[in-house]
């Protein structure tokens, strides 16, 4: 089975779209390998035509731990406050919102997709800048998976667990990083990947260097290249 898709699978998947608009949402998750809530988010106003860019707005919430008495921030297994010392019994909960943006260039062939879309769709996102595709985050997993499932595309093999998972939006994602990876997969394209994707960490980019990288199994095959050598001349 296959660990990842490539290019000719999400071409296909393409072709299988029911709509335009199915289909740009499957190009999308793919050519910017953004995640399918900043798919869903992009505008109108959010694409320069001149430029050639999507800028990408990425909401993370986080909930924030607290003591009760002195609003001192603690983690899951404490018992009691480290400032006050107050033994935990119930914790206060705050939510934190990140917003991280980042602006990513996009190919000009997706870029006309986009334009043909809007153009074609301005009364409902044109005109009042509302969310291009106005779909949620469950509808787009089940485009995507029709998509895949037209396509006769088979379920994904997980490379780190053994596992096997459908093929979904994050699927996407991670077929554009290791194409990405196939492509270049030097120091300088690793950065650049890590920051196209708003990684905070090099070890989550890294990964996909490992998955699309030939590194070990050539290193492996050197190993037994003078084997032929040994059993001759003994």
């Amino acid at each position: 089975m296959k660990t990842y898709l490539e290019l000719k699978d999400v071409e296909l998947m393409e072709r299988c779209a029911s709509s335009p608009r199915n289909k740009l949402l499957v190009r999308l998750l793919f050519r910017l390998g953004c995640r399918v809530s900043e798919a869903l988010a992009i505008k109108a106003s959010d694409i320069d035509s001149d430029r050639g860019t999507v800028t990408i707005i990425h909401l993370k919430t986080r909930i924030m731990l607290l003591c009760p008495k002195c609003k001192a921030r603690l983690g899951k297994r404490h018992q009691f406050c480290s400032e006050c010392g107050e033994t935990i019994s119930e914790v206060s909960k705050r939510e934190q919102e990140r917003r991280h943006i980042r602006t990513l260039p996009v190919d000009k062939q997706t870029l006309e997709m986009l334009g043909a879309y809007i153009h074609h769709n301005r009364p409902t996102c044109g005109l009042t800048n509302a969310p291009l595709f106005g779909l949620n985050r469950h509808r787009a997993w089940q485009i995507v998976k029709d998509c895949a499932k037209k396509a006769g595309l088979p379920d994904l093999v997980n490379p780190e667990t053994g596992r096997v998972r459908g093929i979904s939006p994050h699927r996407l994602r991670d077929a554009f990083s290791v194409h990405a990876m196939k492509m270049d997969d030097s120091g300088d394209a690793l950065r650049l990947l890590q920051e196209h994707l708003g990684h905070a960490s090099f070890n989550t980019t890294a990964k996909y260097r490992k998955v699309a990288g030939e590194e070990h199994r050539e290193w492996y095959q050197k190993l037994w290249e003078n084997e032929n050598v040994y059993d001759a001349s003994t």
